[in-house]
């Protein structure tokens, strides 16, 4: 042993050391994987080096990390290149200094898999660390040496007497911190962060069960698989290979629906698999699933800013060194590299999709159910996308049949398009519920689309956007005569005063429910065997739907408004007709004095507001104070009037029935109203 040569580390401040502790990194964790990451580096830096010096045996590589737990450390080691006492001084000692940088300079056509850092890289040891050591022999020829420090800038350095080529690095764990003294905290990490390095990751032994316990073998435990798979050419690889490694990411998972293999050297490096996975609801779940690396090492799972957000939903691996990280590698920075690779993945996935589109659109159309909210969801978000995917976006009608959006224009364009000219897209979100609004379509010769995603509100709006006089609406947002409107040549035959009656009778008795709306109107309805239809505006109703699914803005205020449905009377069939007469038969002789007194106190508003043009704004202000008692007095007859419709509709129990299998055929009666019904029901039987 020589003397101890001892020295401050080269830091601008005392305070370097409560900085990294603190500071310096997300999480403490990561120190573990910052270690492995040097250590592999110094192997990956001698197997360079050996490409040109044959005297250098690179065949038993690895890095091997050993707990002792009685001594409290945590040892990283490896039979790497190893440090002389000069470049630990200029490593080690001068925080911050890159020594791969340096390296990869000098190196720079052979040394593509160096990882990072030493400086800041290595002293995160001394987040979870009392002192640290290291024990290190160069590959060349040059005394072994041992460095130590103990958390402060003061540091000691020496020559040892290390006999093997490579590094360790011997961390004394801090009394808080003694989760790394762990085994299976460790194993953990290790699993997460070094699972594809390049070199065999080694901790501890492999087990087996014997004689009903699991014991250690004499194989070591090597945590890592090499080379993993995105480094490999896809021409050399089966699906069967893909399936495989989808399956070590993410055990327990159901199979994804496809794979893109990323392969990128120009203008930057970029490798990876991604995956499909089937998507049908609550896409925030599906989130963080693309696992981020930076030449083998782990980095993060939340990607946001690396991938365009729709691309979140994506599963797999990215790994480039051209993805720009501070010093800790834990979060993203944006610059254009970043864009660059953003627009480059999202190409690929478009090209991808529409690669399996023309080549196999029966495959295509089988899994567009798993793949369409992933790319409508692309299509809403990202307009480069959208449009590439208007090309193989998929429209499924009733009849499970598939139409690309131009497809589906061409098959209705002809029958569909109402007397403005509009194009009319009718869609249903629940074959079932709307049955009978369906059929009614289809008797008109109308074809229907099922639209029931998580995203179909906000995509109906963007293809409307897109599309110049197309509409897309639900079957149940009207009567199918106003759906699709053609030339009008139909006659009425009811007058106001019986449409008035009908609309007060219904409404007298429709239910009352908190934010809940019902409105009444008749319509007759020459070629329809329907008495009465419930209906909810288009607009309103998918403004709700928007605010639910996240939307912002005037779609938050739409989201706090009542649900409004209108019942349609069917003013030609025989039940309504029936309801009018029987009510005419009833209440005309009560209701005709009530109308004759509305109609000559309208008589004497006209008389006076048409004397009024003549008037002295004295006198108009005067006649004004006439007319507002005078509708005053009408607005008590016509309150009157509702009385009388309602005392007659409360007792009446075809306008209850009729109302009821109403909203019973759109799956709205429950609870007490259902039982009051099915109960009525019996009755009338």
């Amino acid at each position: 042993m020589t003397d101890i040569k001892k020295g401050t580390i080269g830091v601008t401040t005392d305070n370097i050391f409560p900085v990294i502790k603190k500071f310096l990194y997300s999480d403490n964790e990561i120190f573990l994987r910052e270690m492995v990451s040097n250590a592999v580096d110094a192997t990956q830096k001698l197997r360079t080096i050996a490409r040109n010096n044959d005297n250098i045996d690179t065949n038993s590589l690895k890095v091997e990390v050993k707990i002792d737990k009685d001594n409290g450390t945590l040892t990283i080691s490896d039979n790497g290149i190893g440090m002389t006492a000069e470049e630990i001084e200029k490593y080690i000692n001068q925080i911050a200094f890159s020594g791969a940088g340096e390296f990869l300079e000098k190196y720079k056509n052979d040394a593509n898999a160096i990882i990072g850092h030493f400086g800041l890289g290595f002293y995160s040891a001394f987040m979870v660390s009392k002192s640290v050591e290291i024990y290190t022999k160069s590959w060349q020829d040059q005394p072994a040496q041992h460095w130590s420090c103990n958390g402060e800038p003061d540091f000691t350095l020496e020559i040892c007497d290390k006999q093997t080529r490579g590094t360790d690095v011997v961390l004394h764990i801090d009394d808080n911190n003694k989760e790394f003294l762990e085994k299976e905290r460790i194993q953990e990490l290790l699993n997460k962060y070094c699972k594809f390095l390049p070199v065999p990751i080694i901790f501890g032994k492999q087990t087996e069960w014997k004689d009903g316990k699991q014991q250690e073998t004499n194989e070591d435990n090597i945590i890592n698989t090499t080379p993993p798979l995105w480094t490999k050419k896809p021409v050399d690889l089966t699906d069967d290979d893909y399936t495989q490694f989808y399956n070590a990411l993410y055990p327990y998972s159901e199979q994804p629906l496809f794979n893109i293999h990323l392969n990128v050297d120009y203008p930057f490096n970029l490798t990876g698999i991604l995956y499909f996975p089937k998507i049908k609801t609550n896409i925030d779940l599906q989130r963080n699933k693309i696992q981020l690396y930076c030449n083998q090492v782990f980095v993060t799972d939340t990607v946001e800013g690396i991938v365009p957000d729709f691309l979140t939903l994506l599963h797999g691996v990215i790994d480039s060194p051209d993805i720009p990280l501070n010093v800790s590698r834990s979060y993203l920075q944006s610059d254009q590299n970043v864009k660059k690779i953003s627009s480059h993945i999202t190409k690929k996935v478009a090209d991808r999709l529409t690669e399996i589109f023309k080549n196999d659109r029966k495959q295509f159309e089988q899994k567009w159910d798993d793949l369409r909210i992933f790319i409508i969801y692309g299509m809403l978000t990202e307009e480069k996308f959208y449009d590439k995917a208007a090309n193989f976006a998929l429209i499924k009608n009733i009849d499970d049949k598939f139409f690309t959006l131009e497809e589906y224009k061409q098959l209705v364009k002809d029958n569909q398009t109402d007397k403005n000219g509009n194009l009319i897209y009718l869609y249903t979100n629940n074959k079932e519920q709307h049955h009978s609004y369906i059929e009614a379509a289809q008797n008109n010769g109308y074809d229907v689309i099922v639209l029931d995603g998580q995203l179909d509100s906000h995509w109906i709006s963007q293809l409307e956007q897109k599309n110049e006089k197309l509409r897309i609406v639900r079957v149940d947002s009207d009567i199918i005569e106003h759906l699709i409107e053609k030339e009008n040549t139909q006659s009425n035959t009811l007058n106001n005063t019986q449409i008035e009656m009908l609309e007060q009778l219904f409404t007298s008795q429709m239910p009352k429910q908190n934010k809940v709306e019902y409105l009444v109107k008749v319509e007759e309805r020459q070629n329809n065997n329907t008495p009465a239809q419930i209906i909810q505006n288009e607009f309103a109703r998918r403004m709700k739907e928007m605010s639910a699914n996240g939307g912002g803005g005037m779609m938050m205020f739409y989201g706090e408004m009542p649900d409004t449905y209108t019942i349609v009377l069917n003013g030609t069939h025989k039940l309504i007709t029936d309801v009018l007469n029987d009510a005419q038969t009833a209440l005309n002789d009560t209701l005709q004095p009530i109308q004759q007194q509305i109609q000559q106190l309208q008589q004497q508003i006209n008389q006076r507001e048409e004397a009024k043009k003549t008037m002295q704004d004295s006198d108009k202000e005067i006649e004004d104070t006439v007319i507002a008692d005078i509708n005053k007095q009408i607005d008590t007859l016509k309150q009157q009037k509702t009385e009388l419709y309602t005392q007659y509709a409360n007792d009446n129990d075809k306008i209850k029935q009729i109302i009821d299998l109403s909203l019973l055929a759109n799956n709205m009666l429950k609870g007490k109203p259902l039982a009051d019904f099915v109960s009525r029901s019996y009755s009338l039987l």
